[in-house]
């Protein structure tokens, strides 16, 4: 009887483990072109950052003109979403940023300090994707025979730090089919990719997300960061507030002056006490918040592509 119930008792500690291990989180991922792809392609467009001319990917133009992009994008998502990760789709993203786009060209100029994030990090935040897959490839013809030579670059969307990597030549073929060619050189090397991403990821779930957060203060502000509030410096104050809500307290405090904090390799959660995703905007607003509460002191928020946010303490 003690043996049976032993049995019952480590088989649903099994179930259990399995239940957990079957729900366990993946990455969201986004497949785009390479700039290398782009720019052989003339898929390129030039846009003012706050006086800089700069040169972007055109995302939408390659979807629309490029019936070679999509294919290769939608054999890449079939083959990730088949081993369990899921996919947003450029193409909709880029529908959703045009709406968005739209609707902030009729916005009053007081949401205008966002102005300066570019196109790239705009499409980010819209995706919200936990990793963008950068994909480059080329076609070599030897006689009637044809092979794909392939790039992948897993890069993390809040750093634009490469987490994964796969790169390899397919053997050479008569099917003239492109997402054919592609399947069949990345194959080989797609689950050792997708476990790189996966060791990333959960080392995001255990450690947290890096991300950035610059404070500074509008000349407005009648004071300092060595401003006290109930004895302590404002300084103090707000460097507390980041280590009791980084995980593990991970944060690296790399200048820090009367007007101005820059706080690196900060770990915030990914997810909430609720479960719901964790971005560095909504982290950051808590601070925000809890200045206004707490101190009443007022404070503009804005942020840079997923993973850079900027508190100016004084007004908003």
């Amino acid at each position: 009887m003690k043996e049976l119930k032993n049995i019952i008792i480590v088989f649903f500690a099994l179930m259990v483990s399995l239940s957990a291990f079957s729900q366990a989180k993946k990455p969201t991922i986004m497949v785009v072109p390479s700039d290398n792809w782009c720019v052989k392609n003339n898929f390129m467009t030039v846009y003012d950052n706050m006086g800089t001319r700069m040169k972007i990917p055109d995302y939408r133009a390659a979807l629309q003109e490029s019936t070679e992009l999509l294919n290769v994008i939608s054999k890449i998502n079939e083959m990730m979403t088949e081993r369990g990760f899921p996919l947003k789709n450029l193409e909709s993203v880029m529908k959703t940023l045009q709406s968005q786009s739209a609707e902030d060209a009729m916005l009053t100029s007081k949401t205008g300090a966002d102005a300066n994030e570019s196109p790239i990090d705009k499409l980010k935040k819209v995706a919200k994707a936990d990793i963008i897959m950068q994909l480059t490839w080329s076609v070599n013809q030897t006689g009637p025979k044809r092979s794909i030579t392939f790039n992948l670059q897993g890069l993390d969307a809040y750093t634009d730090k490469q987490i994964a990597g796969a790169s390899g030549t397919g053997q050479p073929s008569f099917s003239a089919e492109l997402p054919v060619l592609l399947e069949e050189a990345v194959l080989a090397h797609i689950d050792n990719f997708n476990a790189q991403l996966q060791k990333h990821f959960d080392d995001l779930f255990a450690n947290g997300r890096e991300v950035s957060l610059r404070v500074m203060t509008f000349s407005s502000f009648n004071g300092d960061l060595e401003s006290e509030y109930d004895g302590k410096e404002l300084s103090e104050i707000i460097e507390t507030w980041v280590s009791d809500n980084s995980v593990k307290g991970r944060f690296s405090l790399t200048d820090a002056t009367e007007n101005t904090m820059l706080f690196e390799q900060v770990r915030i959660p990914l997810y909430d006490a609720s479960n719901r995703a964790v971005d560095t905007r909504g982290w950051a607003r808590d601070l925000q918040k809890m200045l206004a509460d707490r101190y009443r002191i007022t404070a503009k928020l804005m942020t840079r592509g997923l993973g850079q946010a900027q508190l100016v303490i004084g007004e908003k």
